[in-house]
């Protein structure tokens, strides 16, 4: 006889309430954006949930904070240790430093320069690695083992994933507060932490709603494991411009969830993800860093169905490094390629102005 036992997934819209309580004297609550422009360009009406108005510019510190809060006081003596391309690292050292804890945080040393320093900002010490040749999480786990630290994951971790979910708990309460319903939601993914909150949390609430992952060309982890379902890692080469976006494949907790809430993965190119990103600065004054921006190109460039539907899209962050997409735009000569990106020369031009006027711009 079929097993007809409901299926008990690692994180629930209770466990999420949860994390809301305990973010809310702490977290930025995002707005929901329609701006006109966009709903002209795409044909139906959008709404975007800006993160990167949230406390580091992106949303990690959501997960980030609410995982350290859980921390006993007395196991916090340690510190806390982690590894990440930027997001996540500015998430845990912000929370930790609200919290009065050591921080450590294992960077690739190719991150950009402005995640590096930022966490440094916020008192963590950062130790760099060659995410070609060595192992961040050995790293992380050796570091945490020698100095009796709580190793924080990035996404793979129940309370991280509730943290993330109250972005699509308020974009729940906020469709309905609107009378609305949202038919569409998508939200970038690496490890797949965010978009596994975000569809708890929506589909809760709206059962019918369509939830989809965002990825880079290539680095489609997500979108080829919800066809197989099963995990399967993706099998790019190199970089790609969407740096917080290149987990070689899904979370195993994560998976669990978004196997069953997600309906299909998509993706854009580094073209169209530029296209966006500049899309978002001149025409909505947003900065948005490029894997942020990965949802918002897959619409701009028609790779989604949005016709007569509500689509909302998460903006996942926006510590944009201004030297490294100039230095983009001199490889794409280079190589004797025309950049088809108004952006990148933009962002080339702004690269070369005064840190005072960068700092201004949010891009330093």
């Amino acid at each position: 006889m079929a097993d007809l036992s409901p299926i008990i997934l690692p994180v629930s819209a209770a466990d999420i309430d949860a994390a809301a309580r305990v973010l809310a004297p702490f977290a930025v609550r995002t707005p929901l954006l329609s701006p006109p422009v966009l709903n002209e360009r795409a044909g139906t009406r959008v709404f975007l949930k800006p993160e990167m108005l949230q406390r580091t510019g992106s949303f990690k510190f959501r997960g980030a904070f609410n995982k350290l809060s859980s921390i006993p006081q007395q196991a916090r003596g340690g510190g806390v240790v982690a590894f990440s391309s930027g997001n996540h690292a500015q998430g845990v050292a912000a929370a930790a430093q609200i919290l009065n804890m050591q921080a450590t945080i294992v960077m690739p040393a190719d991150a950009p320069l402005s995640k590096r320093e930022r966490t440094k900002a916020y008192g963590a010490e950062v130790v760099l690695y060659d995410r070609d040749r060595e192992d961040r999480e050995a790293i992380a786990n050796g570091i945490a083992a020698k100095r009796g630290a709580t190793l924080v994951r990035p996404y793979d971790d129940p309370l991280v994933i509730a943290g993330q979910g109250t972005v699509g708990k308020e974009i729940a309460e906020d469709m309905a507060a609107l009378s609305l319903t949202p038919d569409i939601v998508v939200a970038p993914a690496s490890g797949g932490g965010l978009i596994a909150g975000v569809a708890t949390a929506v589909k809760a609430r709206y059962p019918k709603a369509i939830l989809m992952s965002g990825e880079p060309d290539a680095f489609d982890d997500h979108a080829r494991s919800l066809r197989a379902g099963k995990r399967e890692p993706h099998h790019a080469e190199g970089r790609t411009i969407c740096d917080a976006l290149m987990a070689s494949i899904p979370g195993e907790l994560t998976f669990a969830i978004n196997s069953r809430l997600l309906a299909q993965g998509i993706t854009a190119s580094d073209a169209e993800v530029a296209v966006a990103v500049g899309f978002a600065f001149r025409e909505l004054k947003l900065v948005v860093e490029p894997g942020g921006a990965v949802g918002l190109a897959a619409l701009l460039a028609g790779r989604i169905d949005a016709r007569g539907k509500n689509v909302v899209i998460v903006l996942s962050g926006g510590n944009v490094d201004a030297h490294r997409c100039a230095r983009q735009e001199r490889r794409h000569r280079a190589v004797g390629r025309q950049c088809r990106c108004r952006f990148v020369r933009e962002i080339n031009q702004l690269a070369e102005t005064s840190g005072e006027e960068r700092d201004l711009l949010g891009l330093a």
